[in-house]
């Protein structure tokens, strides 16, 4: 069985939890027992959208399909910032925010746009001395990240309602939406984070066409041919 398959990751699952229950819900239609499911690209948690589910043969394109482009939208709030950078970590008060124009927010945005340097989170599985960052943040140790680059294609501000900014942002693989969160608050002195994310495309592949998680039958439908690309 070789398959890719679009699936709309829901809020607070990890995309682990994803794999896991695809890999059951095929094991169950199928009778297969031996299944080798993937995904491409890792989305936190509190993130929701386009998860890249590869079965079989598939799981060979992971890195090339990994590669692609990326598009997100989302919420930062202004004024408040958290150690993980999102609503993972309880928001305390960083800065004034009531006297920004919208001038100030889209000067913030263009000097996120094209290629920059970016430090990832310190809540992050960039790996540091052979373990992942978050293992040492979950210690309280301090550690060095260094700076790594991407590109920030389109940074685009569809929603101004302060404290919140309503946001779409295409962007190269391996861009922190959570990072661009707080360099965005640093630039205007007032800290945000990251309150919700979706990422609704890879390459060309769009959230539209995704599969959702029946919750009332416990699985995600498998038996509909169109949602199900046999073919990169």
């Amino acid at each position: 069985m070789d398959l890719l398959l679009l699936v709309d990751k829901p809020y607070k699952w990890t995309s682990f939890d994803v794999v896991n229950k695809i890999r059951y819900c095929l094991k169950h239609a199928t009778g297969l027992k031996n299944l080798k499911v993937g995904h491409a690209g890792t989305l936190d948690p509190l993130a929701t959208g386009l998860l890249l589910i590869a079965v079989g043969k598939f799981t060979k394109q992971i890195e090339t399909l990994q590669a692609h482009e990326k598009e997100y939208t989302g919420t930062f709030v202004l004024g408040q910032t958290t150690d993980s950078y999102d609503l993972e970590k309880p928001p305390v008060k960083s800065g004034e925010f009531a006297h920004l124009t919208e001038k100030d927010l889209l000067k913030a945005a263009a000097q996120l746009t094209g290629n920059i340097m970016q430090i990832p989170p310190v809540f992050s599985a960039v790996k540091i001395d052979g373990k992942r960052a978050y293992e040492y943040a979950r210690k309280n140790r301090e550690v060095t990240i260094a700076a790594k680059p991407i590109e920030i294609k389109e940074f685009e501000l569809t929603r101004i309602a302060l404290p919140e900014i309503d946001f779409r942002i295409v962007c190269s693989k391996g861009t922190y939406i959570r990072a661009i969160a707080r360099d965005f608050g640093e630039l205007l002195h007032s800290g945000a984070h990251l309150s919700s994310l979706c990422r609704t495309r890879i390459g060309s592949y769009h959230i539209n066409a995704a599969i959702k998680y029946d919750t009332a039958n416990n699985n995600f439908p498998l038996d509909t041919p169109n949602l199900i690309k046999t073919s990169l």
